[in-house]
């Protein structure tokens, strides 16, 4: 970790953050090679795990792609990236009682940072980013039925995904006091989700007002997020991305977010996993809104 014993924290930012106005020229991040670089963890799912970057490696049971925004904050020359523990298709914990179906397999939050817990997660951390949350409650499930299947299926779906956020909301709030537990001294930044349609814009055969309730639903996904956050005493921030992705919506014509039509097989449509994902650009706008809500050479000093 070279000097980081030798360095003397600044005071704790105030919790509440101006609004994020990422602009055309977003994807330019310059490095401070001069700075002292902060000691920088990642946890979570397929955000942080870089999913949509770049190609699809199926590396199971804990899928990364390389290029995400995780790897684009490493290279500005301001943090020592010192682990990304975050997968393809993570929860936040193991629930046995969660109705969604998810692969046991998948190292969740709470088993990432078990695993980085007296390594990389210490009180020698200066930064962790983390997103999570669209798993436990079904996002992905709800896209497949809302595309695939009759209105009011979607709106079923979208209401049964509703039905499980305060839980979600209970597990991130204990995910962060365990983070905060391994890592008493880093700043936690929280990035929430985009919202994925312009409902003024085609997208199939999409009813543009099923588009405007998926919108809708992404924003109580970030809302209980938020409250999460708030609530946690931890001093972690949310970071809001949806002002970044206006205009850039995955039906949109300049898309930040990764989308390819399904293929069709006997057993029914087969959809890329990189779907509703940031591709490069929106990863980059990730890295951007991280380092614009969390300065790192506010962080630390020699």
């Amino acid at each position: 970790m070279g000097n980081t014993s030798l360095r003397r924290r600044l005071p704790a930012f105030a919790t509440g953050l101006a609004s994020l106005v990422m602009a055309s020229g977003i994807a330019a991040i310059p490095a401070e090679a001069a700075s002292p670089k902060v000691d920088y963890v990642a946890l979570g799912d397929s955000y942080t795990a870089g999913t949509g970057a770049g190609p699809f490696d199926f590396g199971y049971p804990c899928d990364r792609t390389p290029g995400g925004y995780v790897d684009a904050v490493g290279k500005t020359g301001r943090v020592n990236l010192l682990d990304n523990a975050a997968c393809h298709g993570a929860f936040l914990t193991l629930d046995p009682l969660s109705p969604v179906l998810h692969d046991l397999r998948i190292p969740n939050v709470e088993q990432q940072i078990s695993s980085l817990a007296g390594s990389s997660l210490t009180p020698e951390s200066e930064l962790v980013s983390i997103t999570a949350g669209a798993n436990d409650v079904g996002v992905t499930g709800v896209l497949l039925t809302c595309l695939t299947q009759p209105a009011q299926d979607c709106t079923a779906a979208i209401q049964a995904s509703a039905a499980l956020v305060p839980s979600m909301q209970t597990h991130f709030m204990s995910v962060l006091h365990q983070i905060h537990t391994a890592a008493p001294n880093a700043r936690i930044a929280v990035l929430g989700y985009p919202r994925l349609f312009n409902p003024t814009t085609p997208f199939g055969q999409a009813d543009p007002s099923l588009l405007y309730s998926i919108n809708t639903a992404v924003d109580g996904l970030n809302t209980a997020i938020e409250g999460a956050v708030a609530a946690s005493g931890t001093g972690a921030v949310f970071i809001n991305v949806s002002g970044g992705f206006v205009g850039h919506e995955v039906n949109s014509a300049d898309s930040w977010i990764f989308f390819s039509p399904p293929t069709v097989s006997p057993s029914g449509p087969v959809f890329d996993p990189r779907n509703f994902h940031p591709n490069k650009e929106g990863h980059r706008a990730y890295a951007s809104a991280l380092l614009e809500a969390v300065k790192p050479s506010q962080l630390v000093t020699r």
